[in-house]
């Protein structure tokens, strides 16, 4: 079986419309999209290429106009009258909101290592302003997002290819494929019961005295600029990290690790709790 990211995107869907949009948000039911309950409306469409690890295809956001001009509205601020009719800036609004959904749903499907997704990518391919009728049948699914009790609901609708990934959402499962490991020629040096064998890139000894930059990240949280704004001395700012989760270590800003925060000799460190072979730490920072 494929591993399971619906909740992951619902999650993630909830969490950063609750931070753009100031209002609690949850997904609050899937069901199977019913173009009647939509009729006449148009929507806002976002096409999103993913890359999985064996796979590579798109989900497709539509938001309905109601849903949208909402969206729109609270992401201002609650000023001005709420739109009617979709238009140019309703479209950027909503391609923004569903940038940071994608965004979020990918660092937190990657910090969960699944074997068989590996590191998952995405890329906004198409905007539009399209018709609720022209939304396929097939793997489309309406979840009601609630904002403060008040119901918003979008369509999401899964290419084929990676439907299995939410099986929870659109029941489609997917056969693990057991990959065969690759036989060891005879030649190869085995490792001996003295002797171990370490990954060691030719020419390394030539880049040991490269200085990285080490830095820990203890959070990070998507803000408006109209908050920046209106920061002065003494602002607290609430992280998305909870106070019992694992810092990042990152290596010239690429994650190779995670850790906690001790004190030495009145400093602050950090104890290594989580970290890649040293052929893995290599291939993220790129050497």
């Amino acid at each position: 079986m494929a591993s399971d990211l619906s909740n992951i995107l619902k999650d993630e869907l909830a969490n950063t419309l609750e931070q753009l949009l100031g209002k609690k948000a949850k997904v609050d039911s899937v069901n199977s999209f019913d173009s009647l309950k939509f009729q006449g409306q148009q929507a806002i469409l976002c096409e999103v290429k993913f890359d999985f690890k064996n796979d590579s295809s798109s989900i497709k956001f539509f938001i309905p106009t109601k849903t949208a001009a909402n969206f729109e509205f609270l992401m201002l601020g609650g000023m001005g009258d709420l739109k009617e009719n979709l238009d140019d800036e309703t479209l950027d609004a909503l391609n923004e909101i569903v940038s940071n959904i994608c965004g979020s749903f990918c660092t937190v499907t990657n910090a969960q290592g699944f074997s068989d997704i590996g590191k998952v990518k995405f890329d906004i391919k198409n905007k539009e302003i399209t018709e609720i009728s022209l939304i396929p049948t097939t793997n489309s699914f309406e979840l009601n997002v609630m904002l403060d009790g008040e119901s918003n609901p979008l369509v999401i609708s899964f290419s084929p290819e990676i439907a299995s990934y939410f099986s929870q959402i659109t029941g489609a499962t997917k056969k693990t494929i057991v990959e065969e490991e690759p036989k060891i020629k005879a030649q190869t040096l085995a490792p001996t019961a003295h002797s171990s064998v370490q990954f060691v890139p030719k020419n390394l000894e030539l880049l040991q005295s490269v200085k990285l930059k080490l830095s820990v990240r203890l959070g990070t949280k998507v803000v408006l600029l109209k908050d920046i704004l209106r920061w002065d001395v003494g602002e607290i700012i609430e992280l998305e990290q909870m106070v019992n989760e694992p810092l990042e270590v990152l290596v010239n800003g690429v994650k190779i690790g995670e850790g906690e925060a001790v004190i030495v000799e009145g400093k602050f460190g950090l104890k290594i709790k989580k970290i890649g072979n040293e052929e893995l730490k290599l291939a993220q920072i790129g050497l």
